[in-house]
């Protein structure tokens, strides 16, 4: 069976969606904590994936990994959504580190991917 590039997105993303449902609901009962562990976890480990395939990946992995499954995997408007409840419920530590963390983490780890992705 061959697939059109817009098919590899759409295959890639459906394998994303139910990656990021699954291991959210995993979170949630896993990590009973006000910060959101499972979002946490969700973009983080995007964005170490998707540094391996901005790195090593040719146009049909980066569109079936990179656009269709990180697509729908990582999830920044949940996150969002979630500093602002943080921010509403005068969490501010809370906020704090889940925002420094996600962006700062993110990107330490967006560049190792990358850096292993080169690698390969």
């Amino acid at each position: 069976m061959t697939y059109g590039y817009e098919g590899l997105v759409a295959l890639g993303g459906f394998f994303g969606a139910c990656a990021r449902y699954g291991i959210g609901i995993w979170g949630k009962k896993r990590f009973q904590a006000r910060l959101p562990v499972a979002t946490m976890l969700i973009n983080l480990s995007g964005s170490f994936l998707l540094g391996i395939v901005a790195a090593a990946g040719g146009t049909e992995v980066s569109l079936l990994v990179g656009t269709g499954f990180m697509g729908a995997y990582t999830t920044f408007s949940a996150f969002n959504a979630e500093n602002i409840q943080l921010w509403r419920s005068g969490a501010w530590r809370t906020f704090a580190v889940y925002v420094a963390g996600s962006y700062v983490l993110g990107v330490v780890l967006a560049w190792a991917g990358y850096a292993l992705g080169s690698l390969l």
